[in-house]
């Protein structure tokens, strides 16, 4: 018998138990869309996130602060007055308040980012606004109410009404609309279009946190990055006495810690889907057992006309892979209908075609290990005793 005619058996087969084939398949189906539609969503995740840090260059410099000192902390002013020391090789410094936050018009309420800063956020990250303005100095000394918002929050809250000059409430607090940021990320929410800036003074007021714990550096060229984190570093260490309490970083060490997380996560998917398989497999065992038991006479009709072992081996074999290969063609489409329809609503779209045919060709794996075992239970069938079975 040829794998071609062996092959329309199966399908046969298959047809002939249309439910209990798709019972059958659902583990398998299961196990690759749900590996294909998480994978989507960590790298779909992955992909905002690294497109926001590289839009930012390699010439920008974080500092967080961690720790405290029994003396004092470190202020806006102390790292203001630190970069008029380099004006060649620093751009400009902001400060940043950030937490989360609950923005309110009307009856309308979104769950955003609140940002406090100073206008020099605007040179530090490139940010522009596509209508009104931006945080002004006159804003911070004064402690004004004012807001400039992501075109995510304007998409939720406003349908298409004109939001500058319209009063938001964030976290309770009523701030006036002065600016919408330019778009970057098609408005996704929780990206950057996904967030609301405020004066640092008015943030630090409204989350009673009098101390800035993360600063931005813009450094002019790249070239001086490492100088001034250096520099960065002495200046820090002899305010905190500990070079614990506090990080200095580039956007370059926040993608190789992104790239680890992701292979950890990958990693992580990696087990899930082997075990999802697995049950499957099991399941599709099971199902070949009672197969064979049930066409146990079958076998010993084709035996006692010359079929030989290898035959019957081949013949249930094949079933099971193209059981498990038919369950992995529609868990790929079912995944990719999770990516389009679920996923896109959160992060970006990503199609990875290499773990499409990696959960593929694990479905034909499982099919050969699990159908392993009935194969060779029904080539092994006495054809004698097959013939009398009842």
């Amino acid at each position: 018998m040829g794998l071609f005619q062996a092959f329309k058996m199966a399908i046969k087969s298959i047809m002939g138990n249309k439910i209990r084939s798709l019972l059958t398949m659902l583990g398998v189906i299961i196990g690759v869309g749900a590996v294909i539609a998480a994978v989507a969503f960590a790298q779909g995740s992955t992909k905002n996130i690294t497109d926001s840090i590289e839009s930012l260059g390699s010439n920008l410099i974080q500092i967080s602060i961690t720790g405290r000192n029994s003396n004092r902390n470190v202020t806006y002013e102390d790292l203001y007055n630190f970069a008029q020391k380099y004006p060649s090789d620093i751009k400009a410094i902001a400060p940043q308040v950030s937490q989360s936050a609950v923005v309110k018009y009307g009856s309308k309420t979104k769950n955003s980012t609140m940002n406090g800063t100073t206008a020099e956020y605007q040179a530090v990250n490139d940010v522009t606004v596509q209508q009104g303005r931006f945080i002004m100095p006159v804003d911070v000394t004064n402690r004004q109410n004012v807001a400039v918002i992501g075109t995510a929050i304007v998409k939720e809250l406003f349908s298409g009404k004109d939001p500058i000059g319209e009063k938001i409430k964030i976290n309770g607090h009523l701030f006036t609309v002065v600016g919408i940021l330019q778009q970057r990320n098609n408005g996704q929410d929780n990206t950057s279009d996904d967030q609301v800036i405020i004066p640092v003074s008015v943030a630090q007021r409204i989350s009673y946190n009098p101390i800035i714990r993360n600063f931005s550096i813009k450094v002019l060229k790249p070239d001086s990055t490492d100088f001034v984190m250096e520099e960065l570093d002495y200046f820090l260490n002899n305010i905190y006495k500990d070079n614990t309490t506090y990080r200095v970083f580039n956007q370059a060490q926040v993608l190789s810690a992104l790239n680890d997380i992701t292979s950890t996560l990958m990693l992580i998917l990696g087990g899930i889907a082997t075990i999802s398989l697995l049950v499957g497999g099991i399941g599709i065992m099971n199902i070949m057992l009672v197969s064979v038991t049930e066409r146990t006479k079958e076998i010993g009709i084709r035996k006692a006309i010359g079929a030989k072992k290898r035959n019957i081996l081949i013949q249930f074999l094949i079933e099971a892979v193209v059981v498990t290969g038919i369950g992995g063609i529609i868990g790929i489409a079912m995944g990719m209908a999770a990516i389009k329809f679920v996923v896109s609503r959160f992060v970006t779209e990503v199609y990875s075609l290499k773990w499409m045919l990696l959960s593929f060709g694990i479905s034909l794996a499982v099919g050969i290990i699990f159908g392993m075992f009935p194969a060779y239970k029904a080539s092994k069938l006495n054809p004698i005793e097959a013939l009398r079975f009842e």
